[in-house]
């Protein structure tokens, strides 16, 4: 499969709760819809990009599905987390998270709440 952000080849990385795609550039994922919440545990191990290549790349919103080729993603924000942004397939359902979104995804903590506001935590 090739990457819908930068057009590099995946690597297949397999994990005791299934296989998760991973760009060998951009390090961004692809992972199946019915993955995502058993694959957070393994978050810092399968998403380990650079996260200013993944902001970079996240302003790259207008890709097709790798694995539905004519279907373009779109655009979804997590409920719980809403800066981040990730793409979504809407017929297989898999979703591309740039790099460091499903790190930041698997982690919810009390900055996340602040966020949510549009507010920043003082120190």
């Amino acid at each position: 499969m090739e990457c819908p952000k930068c057009s590099s080849d995946f690597e297949q990385l397999q994990t005791p709760f299934g296989d998760v795609e991973r760009c060998v550039d951009c390090k961004g994922l692809w992972i199946d819809r019915c993955e995502v919440e058993s694959m957070k545990p393994l978050a810092d191990v399968i998403d380990n990009g650079d996260e200013e290549v993944g902001k970079a790349f996240n302003a790259v919103d207008r890709i097709s599905c790798p694995v539905c080729p004519n279907n373009k993603l779109l655009r979804l924000v997590d409920p719980q987390q809403p800066h981040i942004w990730f793409e979504s397939c809407p017929t297989c359902k898999g979703r591309f998270y740039d790099a460091g979104e499903f790190k930041d995804l698997a982690t919810l903590d009390l900055s996340d709440f602040f966020k949510k506001f549009g507010l920043e935590e003082r120190v």
